[in-house]
């Protein structure tokens, strides 16, 4: 069980040291990390989500638990969000780091190993929405509050509210995250499988997605103090890998949960922050330093917190 843990986490740890040195070394400069945030989330994120999303059937899909996994998660959302000054930008961004989970790169290894093809299918069904959910989610209220900066500061003139609460809307959906997961879910209803000609380009840049990201993750370390940001990364972190799971699984013991499904529900929970978060604290430039600082640690964390977080799902 360990060495699953380790074997998912070393090369995430590993990507995120190579950023770091490359950062230290100045063989990536600060100046270019925006310019490689916006490679990672409007180029390789939308071929990464197209292509996952397009292969989903949404009626095979089994939505009790997921129902049950969002609903947890839309508590612990909220209650960290309003803990750090309500939803602003800055709180929506920690509730996201709170709730969001490195579902591919570490769970699909983690779950697999430890619980089998049974544990993956539930596994795969979290998955096939987590990002729809959590994204689309993350990206409307952000919008919504950048609107209400905007309405406040006066650059959004008189418009109605009802106007603004509609162009943050639409700025959330026509959106490099959202947009490419609801294309690729209307793809998949047609049940047509994407041309070669289109599938393989995609793949190849998705696969790109995870580690350019985290080897951005560990560029902005070499530039950022994290040291003044341990605090806040270590709370952080706390509320994702542990506080965040058992909350899965007294919720899902409660309503009747158990077995292989409810244990994947509160490994998933369990899992480090995922490097989509950090986009996301660089697109809005809001708690970059925090998110990016915990991202790191939550990974390392991980090491310690997921072992037991799978002997507490497995044996309770």
């Amino acid at each position: 069980m360990n060495y699953a843990v380790l074997s998912a986490l070393a090369p995430v740890i590993l990507f995120i040291l190579i950023g770091w040195f490359c950062g230290r070394r100045g063989l990536i400069r600060a100046g270019a990390i925006t310019d490689l945030s916006n490679l990672a989330f409007m180029v390789l994120a939308p071929a990464l989500l197209f292509r996952t999303m397009s292969s989903v059937h949404l009626t095979e899909l089994d939505f009790r638990p997921i129902g049950i996994y969002f609903a947890v998660v839309a508590c612990v959302f909220a209650g960290v969000a309003l803990f750090n000054g309500g939803f602003r930008r800055h709180g929506i961004v920690l509730a996201l780091a709170a709730t969001f989970s490195n579902t591919v790169m570490i769970g699909v290894p983690v779950v697999g190993l430890a619980f089998g093809k049974e544990g993956m299918v539930t596994l795969l069904t979290l998955i096939s929405v987590h990002a729809f959910v959590m994204l689309t989610l993350a990206t409307i209220l952000l919008e919504l509050a950048v609107a209400r900066e905007d309405a406040q500061a006066g650059r959004n003139g008189h418009r109605h509210m009802a106007a603004t609460v509609l162009r943050a809307v639409r700025n959330g959906l026509l959106h490099p995250v959202p947009l490419p997961i609801v294309l690729g879910l209307a793809w998949g209803l047609t049940g047509w499988q994407l041309p070669e000609l289109v599938d393989r380009p995609l793949q190849i840049l998705g696969a790109a997605q995870v580690p350019v990201s985290l080897v951005l993750v560990g560029v902005t370390l070499a530039f950022s103090s994290v040291g003044s940001q341990w605090r806040g990364a270590l709370a952080l972190s706390t509320v994702k890998t542990l506080l965040h799971p058992l909350a899965m699984l007294l919720v899902g013991r409660l309503l009747g949960l158990s077995g292989v499904t409810l244990a994947v529900m509160v490994v998933t929970a369990a899992l480090p922050i995922g490097a989509n978060v950090f986009l996301f604290s660089q697109r809005y430039r809001t708690a970059e330093a925090v998110v990016t600082a915990s991202v790191g640690l939550s990974t390392m964390l991980g090491l310690a917190t997921l072992p037991v977080m799978l002997w507490v799902a497995t044996h309770l």
